[in-house]
């Protein structure tokens, strides 16, 4: 007996405005060693990128001998993404987006029986025990909450921090925030850029009407900065766990902080939102580590320690559980959802070997 692995044959992309080149790139990459041809949507508010690296790529391939096996088709989602969706010769659809549009996607594809590759929305927590190394958890915080302005579905939007040190982590941090140098990304230096778009502001300020009407209160930020370009304040929350807002993923610079009792408390806090993408807990105490790790401890897909949830190592599997979708790129085996398995048994001898030891004889 054997297996063999052989290409899905045509594998389709659909990736997201805020990592408009490497969601692409390691779906490609991975697809065509399997021997597939990859069919590439970016996000339309960032097509220039899509199509300059479609270029890249085109140029590189045909310089090797290899065409026609990447191609960049791209529109509106209600458009071309509907029918890499709906195409039936498309075996593998890789979706990073919304959880919204990710469920539509999903019904779709496994309705003519395709597979999915679901990145989804995270809400992302990182607990602080009272052994940490508190500079080190201070640091990995405040750039996974502020790099990228929020808006990487990475970002850690949740911080629960043990009581005994809660009170002097977040004068700091609170303090920390009113010093961001702000503005051009692509300068040296600076740490908060723009949302997206108009409407991201917009959402930002749902998100600070919400949280004021649920019983959090800004310890920081909270407001528009008026100007050229869509920024907005990093904004540092204090709400209950319960609040129907800490549940959702706002795709903006809000970082919620919450003080707990316990380890098992805080890891119940981390699980209860409906994501499960990334999380992380800073501790010197082995023992909390391998609990977190462990079977009653983070349900999310990316469970790291001593460093900040934001971020993924390419050789490690990234993605996560719940409304994150399940889906998981690069490293590890997920080579495997870009091939067809078959399961082979050859019969070498002149007689007829039947399973399991079943005899029969005309």
């Amino acid at each position: 007996m054997m297996e063999v692995w052989n290409p899905l044959g045509i594998i389709g992309c659909i990736t997201a405005f805020n990592f408009p080149c490497a969601v692409s790139g390691w779906n490609s990459v991975i697809s065509m060693v399997c021997g597939n041809m990859m069919i590439w949507k970016g996000s339309e508010t960032v097509s220039l990128t899509t199509v300059a690296t479609g270029k890249i790529v085109a140029e590189v391939l045909e310089r090797h001998g290899f065409k026609s096996v990447h191609t960049v088709c791209h529109g509106r989602g209600k458009d071309v993404g509907e029918t890499m969706i709906n195409d039936h010769r498309i075996g593998l659809i890789s979706f990073t987006g919304s959880t919204a549009i990710g469920r539509h996607v999903s019904e779709v594809v496994a309705r003519r029986f395709g597979r999915t590759i679901l990145e989804l929305g995270g809400n992302n927590a990182g607990i602080i025990m009272e052994d940490a190394d508190l500079e080190l958890a201070f640091n990995g915080s405040i750039f996974s909450a502020v790099g990228t302005a929020g808006q990487r579905c990475t970002t850690l939007r949740r911080i629960l921090i043990q009581e005994s040190v809660y009170d002097k982590f977040v004068t700091k941090y609170v303090s920390a925030y009113k010093s961001f140098k702000k503005g051009d990304p692509l300068v040296k230096g600076t740490l908060l850029g723009p949302l997206h778009t108009s409407n991201a502001v917009k959402d930002f300020e749902k998100a600070i009407a919400a949280i004021k009407a649920q019983g959090g209160k800004i310890l920081t930020g909270g407001k528009v900065i008026p100007g050229e370009g869509y920024y907005v304040e990093p904004t540092v929350a204090e709400i209950s766990h319960e609040a129907e807002i800490v549940k959702q993923e706002n795709f903006v610079p809000i970082t919620y902080v919450m003080k707990f009792k316990t380890l098992e408390q805080a890891i119940e806090w981390n699980n209860e939102v409906p994501q499960g993408l990334s999380s992380s807990i800073f501790t010197k105490n082995l023992q909390n580590y391998f609990k977190w790790v462990g079977p009653t401890g983070s349900d999310c897909g990316i469970i790291n320690c001593n460093i900040g949830p934001s971020g993924a190592e390419v050789g490690g599997a990234f993605g996560g559980e719940k409304e994150t979708g399940g889906g998981r790129e690069c490293g590890s085996d997920s080579w495997k959802q870009y091939m067809r398995r078959g399961t082979c048994t050859v019969n070498y001898s002149d007689e007829l070997p039947l399973a399991q030891g079943v005899e029969f004889k005309l």
